[in-house]
């Protein structure tokens, strides 16, 4: 599919299956002049198709289709409007909103636009894939291992000092040492990109003179973005993205994509007809049941893909594919991925998506994540993806943020925290079906859609008045009225608080059983002032101003880190509880004065202090014991017998931590806002 080039000519193969005729048009070498239209010669299995002998790469192409403009019955064929290769790997142009984009004269809608915008369309390029990879080879992190850690290619490196001015926001800046330094000391093994496929602003983005800085409204699924390419070395952004992915498998990290396969940039019927609309709108989109005119949102940005159609199933396939053969990416999340599986009857656990990833050779062997919820009927789907996808889970972000920060309506009892801490066991160890280990639970309390770490304990209400929505967007108040201000202060009480809040939150989400994900500058105490939705902020709100940087709470994250790495206090296999010969329960929770926890202790919502004795860690050869304190005041804590040895307190400094438990000590003096890690001398229990 697309323009194919063999080393002799160009293959052009296009699907449509409504369509009367197809159209390829050449440009110069500008891609403003049309020198050329040519008339597709083949049909077969509804793809049209033809092949141009001599043709080379370089050569910029666009398409005109031809057929019914009847959009009552889902049929926008308008063939004045250029349109772009669906399965485009380079996009030249620029785009800008003009009112010739869109295919129904915006005036008088029943009516055709016959204005011709090939001027100003953007347009594929033919190219050579050859790329020299040299020895590449994925790294292949085990999921027991893996760290997740989420950011943005641009916001990660634009503000820093250590990249040359040159690079920074770029593929090139992600892989230049000043980036890759900070990412390998932290201890994370996977990257998740926000996306990274060709994508457009929304007009009303542009109107106002904002972006979609986060890259969530795709129009090509097969080409890197090349907004974020330096252009320093390289002839087209994929090469610099594919040199970025050598050089960071080169330090042993993998690379992931978040891809958006549940909507386009076309928007709703009052969208523009800028590729899928104009090529096929009836087998691309799906059409509400009532209304051919209309389109079914299931993902809450006015249209929704139709993956039940089996060349758009194709299509996504064939992306994923590319982007791992060609781009030698490791793997994806997907966003709002139950769409991905509706059926005719809503989501579906053993749908034709999900069949084919799990037959496919390639796209089986890598990562998949899934953000398990759309917004149409039962579109939340936690806990109900096939086994071997991992899944975002919000009741962990939840249940944390409301044990720490004293929010959850209804409050936080210690069931639910120790039902998170280790691997939700609700939602993956269903008695009914195969068993999906804790690891496929992606814990979290922070991600790019939401307040900073730093913000989420700094702020008690939303500063989004830059996004041009009067406040009225993003998730409502925030959750941390505990601090008591609003913005920074130079108050060293109230520093100090959000200081061990934060380490508190990293900690329970690094030590969790489970996969951990960090958002990037969480770690360093970035803030977006108060922005819980910047999603069109591409200024320095949302880039990591490296120059304010917490490295003692680097330190801190790399630390946690180092010892999940060695200890992996819960590993990655389910809990009984039972009680070994000669050995301590797997688990057992503990209450402050040492006892047991009783079944009516778990929803005491006046009492929050839980121990957690782990008698068989992943990996640690002696027992361990996780302490938590969500509360105001310090608390002694009962310790079971024998001589323990302090790993981790999330109230002290690094110095102060890996060292014994005062010797005959019965009591551990537990911090406010704290958590502890201790481990059992050998031969003393």
């Amino acid at each position: 599919m697309g323009a194919s080039w063999d080393g002799n000519g160009v293959n052009f193969a296009i699907f449509s299956a409504h369509a009367q005729a197809m159209e390829l048009c050449l440009f110069d070498e500008t891609g403003t002049v049309e020198v050329a239209r040519i008339r597709l010669p083949a049909h077969t299995s509804d793809v049209w198709h033809g092949y141009m002998p001599g043709a080379q790469p370089g050569l910029i192409y666009g398409l005109r289709a031809y057929g019914l403009w009847d959009p009552d019955h889902g049929h926008r064929f308008n063939p004045y409007k250029l349109l772009l290769d669906p399965y485009a790997r380079d996009v030249v142009g620029q785009f800008q909103w003009h009112d010739e984009h869109f295919g129904f004269d915006r005036q008088q809608t029943s009516r055709m636009d016959k204005r011709d915008n090939a001027t100003m369309a953007l347009k594929a390029r033919v190219v050579n894939d050859d790329f020299d990879w040299e020895d590449d080879r994925p790294p292949h992190v085990p999921i027991v291992d893996t760290v997740l850690y989420e950011l943005h290619v641009k916001g990660f490196s634009k503000a820093n000092p250590k990249v040359p001015a040159a690079l920074r926001g770029t593929y090139d800046g992600l892989a230049h040492e000043g980036s890759l330094a900070h990412i390998k000391a932290l201890g994370v093994t996977t990257l998740s990109l926000l996306p990274v496929h060709y994508a457009i602003d929304e007009e009303r983005l542009a109107q106002q003179g904002l972006s979609n800085y986060w890259g969530y409204n795709t129009l090509a699924f097969f080409a890197p973005n090349p907004a974020l390419a330096s252009g320093q070395c390289w002839a087209a952004a994929r090469d610099e993205f594919r040199a970025m992915v050598k050089s960071i498998h080169a330090q042993g990290i993998e690379v992931l994509l978040d891809v958006v396969f549940n909507h386009t940039a076309e928007s709703d019927e009052t969208g523009p007809a800028l590729s899928f609309r104009g090529l096929d709108n009836a087998s691309y989109y799906r059409m509400r049941a009532d209304s051919h005119a209309h389109y079914e949102n299931y993902s809450g940005c006015g249209n929704t893909l139709d993956i039940r159609q089996p060349r758009v199933l194709q299509m996504v396939m064939d992306s994923l594919r590319y982007w791992v053969s060609a781009m030698h990416v490791d793997g994806f999340r997907f966003d709002l991925a139950p769409v991905l599986s509706r059926g005719d009857h809503g989501f579906e656990r053993g749908g034709a998506f999900f069949t084919a990833i799990a037959q496919d050779p390639v796209l089986s062997r890598v990562k998949l994540i899934a953000e398990p919820w759309d917004v149409g009927p039962g579109g939340y789907q936690l806990g109900s993806f096939p086994h071997g996808w991992l899944e975002w889970n919000d009741r962990f972000r939840d249940v944390m943020r409301g044990f720490w920060l004293h929010t959850a309506q209804p409050a936080c009892t210690r069931g639910d925290f120790a039902l998170r801490l280790c691997g939700s066991s609700d939602l993956y160890q269903h008695r009914q079906r195969r068993q999906r280990p804790p690891s496929e639970s992606v814990n979290y309390v922070v991600s790019h859609d939401g307040f900073t770490l730093r913000d989420m304990v700094s702020y008690n209400d939303r500063h989004n008045l830059a996004n041009g929505e009067n406040n009225a967007d993003g998730h409502g108040h925030n959750l941390s009225n505990n601090c008591g201000v609003e913005g920074p202060t130079d108050a060293p009480s109230i520093n100090a608080l959000r200081a061990r809040l934060q380490r508190a939150l990293l900690a329970t989400t690094l030590l969790a059983q489970g996969t951990p994900m960090l958002c990037a500058g969480d770690e360093l105490g970035h803030s977006q002032n108060g922005n819980n939705n910047p999603y069109c902020q591409d200024n320095t709100t949302t880039w990591i101003d490296w120059t304010q940087a917490d490295h003692a709470l680097i330190a801190f994250t790399a630390q946690v880190l180092t010892l999940r790495r060695q200890k992996h206090p819960l590993g990655n296999h389910w809990y009984s509880g039972l009680t070994g010969a000669n050995r301590l329960a797997d688990v057992a929770w503990l209450q402050s004065n040492g006892t047991k926890m009783q079944a009516q202790s778990w929803a005491d919502l006046s009492e929050g202090l839980l121990g957690c004795l782990i008698g068989q860690p992943g990996r640690a050869e002696t027992p361990l014991l996780l302490l938590f304190n969500p509360h105001n005041s310090e608390h002694a804590f009962a310790l079971p017998a024998g001589f323990w040895r302090i790993l981790l307190d999330t109230a002290r400094s690094g110095s102060e931590n890996d060292g014994p438990v005062p010797h005959k000590a019965s009591f551990y003096p537990l911090q406010a806002h704290s958590v502890a890690l201790l481990q059992l001398q050998p031969g003393t229990a």
